[in-house]
């Protein structure tokens, strides 16, 4: 699960390291010049990421609608606290009168970052991205040291694919971890398999029907029995981890067929994560008054489990949740989708190899990383709930070589920073696009 304010977001996708949106341009000649206004909002740039700023006079207001001052004031700390102080801005590339990025040094690392200001008066920044941060001199032995460095548990790998599954480079590639909305990938492959098997049709319609989730997304406020097709469903799923579309296409696609994809898909334990719960479920399994059969699913296998969900099927369809349960602390994260590293990257050649144009323009509609412009192809799914994180990308490079880059971090004492884990994963990335 993922908490935004106060409203709970069941292993909401995590993107890249973004802080609100930045516009799309169009790249201007290398000679263009920045407006005056321009070179002051860089200028005052480091103070702004330090928050010692002026935030309501820096920001516009449609900035500050999405990012509130103590969001973003959080994330200097935490950029400090993995790249040490802030410096100066050590260079400028201007794209228009109106737009830049800029490299901002740290004692350890540099930030590459999207910066926009409105044309007008009083030129307002309305566009700020933080498209990267890399340490000086990286390379994936400094990244596996600052994934031990991290409380709690972290595995990840990089793996070439075509020839089987080869790891290039991982830290604990055979460790299984909590995958979050990452288990979505499963819904979508069996999704792919029944198309590729001429069993459905990606455009096949289902109706979002009583039995709604909570976010992230958006089908759980649309109108009873709207009619979607299974396209639609699992776009959503994967781009925005809508969890009412993910149950309603697992309900469509038979949860059975959803388990034995875990197996098709390359999982070497697949009984670690059987049955394969829908969001709903585990919503209702991790609250409190469902302690008992929560204790109960960690100590059984699938079958055992599979009775649990139908001996209490009633109490668990009649859990009321309150979203204040899911706060700053981590619970039950034994009720979970579990895989190792290598486990996603096995499913991610599966959908590479078996799994169909469609499911591949499905991944990459929300690639996951800044540098998915430097990839012939980027698909990605990721998620988190308190003290979860995870990602997995599948990645074609200008070679035309294909690669898995999965990993996740989890801790049972508190939360974990999905901007410090996105950086890591980023830095696997990057690298791999400069090979």
């Amino acid at each position: 699960m993922r908490i935004k304010l106060l409203a709970l977001c069941l292993l909401a996708t995590p993107i890249a390291p973004a802080i609100a949106q930045t516009p799309s341009s169009t790249a201007t000649p290398a000679t263009v010049q920045p407006s005056p206004a321009l070179t002051q909002r860089i200028a005052d740039l480091p103070a702004i990421v330090a928050a010692k700023g002026d935030f309501d006079a820096y920001f516009a207001s449609s900035f500050r609608a999405q990012i509130p001052k103590d969001k973003f004031d959080a994330i200097g700390p935490q950029i400090v606290a993995q790249y040490g102080a802030i410096g100066a801005v050590e260079k400028v590339t201007v794209t228009s009168p109106h737009e830049a990025t800029v490299l901002l040094g740290f004692e350890r690392g540099i930030a590459t970052i999207q910066l926009t200001i409105d044309p007008a008066p009083p030129h307002a920044v309305t566009g700020l991205l933080i498209a990267r941060i890399e340490p000086r001199e990286d390379n994936a032995q400094k990244v596996q040291a600052d994934f031990r460095a991290l409380p709690g548990s972290t595995a990840f790998g990089v793996y070439a694919l075509g020839r089987g599954i080869t790891p290039r480079f991982e830290h604990g590639g055979g460790q299984a971890m909590p995958l979050g909305s990452t288990f979505k990938l499963w819904v979508l492959a069996e999704a792919a398999r029944q198309v590729q098997a001429g069993e459905r049709r990606w455009d096949d319609v289902a109706r979002i029907d009583g039995q709604r989730s909570l976010p992230s997304g958006i089908t759980q406020s649309w109108p009873m029995d709207a009619p979607v097709t299974l396209q639609t469903l699992a776009t959503l799923m994967i781009s925005l981890s809508d969890n009412t579309a993910t149950d309603t296409l697992m309900r469509t696609l038979g949860r059975d067929k959803v388990d034995a994809m875990v197996a098709r898909g390359g999982a070497r334990d697949p009984g670690a994560t059987l049955p394969v719960l829908t969001t709903m479920e585990a919503f209702r399994l991790k609250t409190p008054g469902n302690a008992r059969l929560a204790a109960q699913w960690k100590s059984v296998g699938p079958d055992a489990r599979r009775k649990l969900l139908a001996d209490h099927k009633t109490q668990i369809a009649e859990t009321r949740i309150d979203a204040a349960l899911f706060g700053e602390k981590p619970l039950a994260l034994d009720v979970e989708w579990f895989a190792t590293p290598r486990d996603q990257a096995a499913l991610l050649d599966w959908l590479r190899t078996q799994g169909g144009d469609t499911a591949l323009q499905i991944m990459a509609a929300n690639p996951g990383t800044p540098s998915a412009a430097l990839f012939d192809y980027a698909g990605f799914k990721g998620g988190s709930e308190t003290g979860v994180i995870y990602g997995s990308w599948l990645l074609k490079t200008r070679k035309g070589n294909w690669y898995a880059v999965t990993g996740g971090w989890t801790r049972t004492d508190a939360g974990v920073q999905q901007t410090a884990f996105m950086n890591l994963m980023n830095r696997l990335i990057a690298q791999l696009a400069a090979q």
